[in-house]
Formats: C-alpha cells, sequence, structure tokens
C-alpha cells in the first residue's frame, strides 16, 4: 500500500510552488505536489516582470519562475506530472483521485489551483495573449505608460483597472456591449468624470491586429453593425474569472468545502477552509489580489498552517 502523504498540494502555480517550499523545510517529510502541466502557473505567460520585490532588470514570466522547482525539491518536495480529478475525505485521511483513475491518501491537502480569466471571443485574442493583450492591469499597465490602450467589460474590475489605467496612460477606451454597467454607483461616477476615459458603449471587440511586434489596433461594432477602428497598443480584457475549484467538486455535485456565490473558496487568514486539514492559497480563495508575491504569500501561510494540522493530528 502506497505510503500516506503528509501533505497534498494540487497546483504548480507561485502559491503550490510556495507551499511545498515551506511544507517541506518546516519539517513535513512526505509531501507531493500534483501538477499536470510544467509547474510555474499563469505568470509564465507574462513577456515582462518588473514588479516582483528584489528582482530588477528586464525578465519574463518564465525566466521568473525556472528556479523555483529547483528550490523546492532541494528540500525534499516531489512533483507529479498527473491531473487531479478529485479531493475527497473520509474520516481523518483525504483521497487524492487522480486522472488515470488511482488514488492517493494524505494527513492535509493545500489546493492552489488558481483561476482562468475568462476569455470575450474575438479574433486574434489568443494569437496576441501576452503580446498586447493582458488580463491584468497592475502587472502590464506599465510598460503602456503615456500610451492610449482599451478596456473591454462592464463590471467592477473594467472600471476600476480603466482607473488606475487612466493615471498612467493618455487615454483609456473602455468599451463595453450595454450602456450601463453593473459596477459600484460610485466607480460608475469616477469613470463618467474622468476625462482621460471614453465610454465605448453598445460595442463589442470583433479583432485586434498587429504584427510580430505586438498589437496595434482594435475593431469595435456597434448595436447598428457599424465597425470604429481604435488604434491602441494595448488591450485589457476584464469580463470575468473562472475558478478552476473542480477538484472539490464531489459526486453529488456538492462542495468538499465552503465557496462563494463565484465559486472562490472560502478561507480565513490562515487559509483554513471550513473543512479541517483542507486549505486553499493563492487565486482561488476570496478575495484574492491576483499576484505573484500575495500567491507566494498565501502558500506559505497554508503551509504553515498545515505543518501544525498535521503535527498536531499525528501527535
Amino acid at each position: 500500500m502506497a505510503e500516506i502523504l503528509d501533505c497534498a498540494i494540487i497546483g504548480g502555480g507561485p502559491a503550490g510552488l510556495t507551499a511545498g517550499l515551506y511544507a517541506t523545510r518546516g519539517g513535513l517529510e512526505n509531501v507531493t505536489m500534483f501538477e499536470k502541466g510544467m509547474p510555474g502557473g499563469q505568470i509564465t505567460q507574462s513577456s515582462e516582470i518588473e514588479n516582483y520585490p528584489g528582482v530588477t532588470g528586464e525578465i519574463t514570466g518564465m525566466d521568473l519562475m525556472m528556479p523555483w522547482p529547483e528550490q523546492c525539491q532541494k528540500f525534499g518536495l516531489k512533483h507529479a506530472m498527473v491531473e487531479v480529478k478529485r479531493v475527497s475525505k473520509d474520516g481523518d485521511l483525504f483521497s487524492i483521485t487522480k486522472g488515470d483513475g488511482t488514488t492517493e491518501q494524505a494527513h492535509s491537502v493545500i489546493v492552489c489551483t488558481g483561476s482562468s480569466p475568462r476569455r470575450a471571443g474575438f479574433a486574434g485574442e489568443d494569437e496576441f495573449f501576452g503580446r498586447g493583450i493582458s488580463t491584468c492591469a497592475t502587472c502590464d499597465g506599465f510598460f503602456y505608460k503615456g500610451k492610449e490602450v482599451a478596456v473591454i467589460g462592464g463590471g467592477d474590475t473594467a472600471l476600476e483597472e480603466a482607473l488606475y489605467l487612466a493615471k498612467i496612460c493618455t487615454k483609456v477606451y473602455l468599451i463595453h456591449r450595454r450602456d450601463t454597467f453593473r459596477a459600484a454607483p460610485n466607480t460608475i461616477k469616477r469613470v463618467e468624470e474622468n476625462d482621460k476615459i471614453e465610454l465605448v458603449l453598445n460595442s463589442t471587440p470583433k479583432e485586434v491586429y498587429g504584427d510580430n511586434m505586438g498589437v496595434n489596433g482594435l475593431k469595435v461594432e456597434d448595436k447598428d453593425g457599424n465597425v470604429r477602428n481604435i488604434a491602441v497598443p494595448g488591450v485589457f480584457i476584464f469580463v470575468g474569472n473562472d475558478v478552476n475549484n473542480q477538484t472539490l467538486i464531489q459526486e453529488d455535485g456538492s462542495f468538499l468545502c465552503d465557496v462563494n456565490d463565484q465559486g472562490q473558496i472560502v478561507v480565513d487568514l490562515s487559509m483554513k477552509t471550513s473543512l479541517k486539514g483542507l486549505f486553499a492559497a493563492g487565486d482561488m480563495r476570496i478575495e484574492a489580489p491576483k499576484q505573484v508575491v500575495s500567491a507566494a504569500g498565501d502558500g506559505a501561510v497554508a503551509a504553515l498552517s498545515a505543518i501544525s494540522y498535521v503535527d498536531e493530528l499525528l501527535s
């Protein structure tokens, strides 16, 4: 029979890797990180990182994450390159059901499967993603300082990010498919009163275009079928996020722990979920800032909590 893991970590982005580092270095001897692909997470798609503490000069997301797995494995973290289908619990033990149908057992689990930004679904979106199309203004907005950009979306996040970009860009085109916004009234008022934000309402993006250097512009179509060309080097998409919480869905359709109405995992400041021994970290948790440094911090906190839980459980 396979040895019971002290801790199973689901997901290999910044949160999962940091959880693995702290869990192993903190004394847990049998820790496996389950990540179906190469570790690193969404940040590996970013072309340039300049806001991670201690990292100076030009560096890509891939370069930033490259040394993380080696550092973690130095302290004994194992990486299983398999997909996890489901995490369940029977008594004090968790069951990790893998893609091939086999299972492993663990005393504790840290879930760090993140979230996926929704795509808007227009031509060229996939081609230019990470090369002029972004889903994070605080990550990539500075690259467009003194330039014009377009923001797509009509919710709180889209409007807040448009306001943020208006501080560093000369102009922000806010494109929304309706003529009303789904955002806080005060946020809407600030957007409408900002001279640097032009509202492009009742319009949908049809195509982004560019060259091998990146985006050159965006074509949008209004409700009457008129197409407008907006020449911008940067397009920011905020049409929602899908939480990658599938591994916590049980056979009866319920969740293993409490989630909010967006499917985000409810945790406390120790990254504890409503189920003992289960922790969540990174972009999948409630109120996540969706920054690499924050995800890493979550992973460290979750690991320290898991160590305390396992020590108490096995003492």
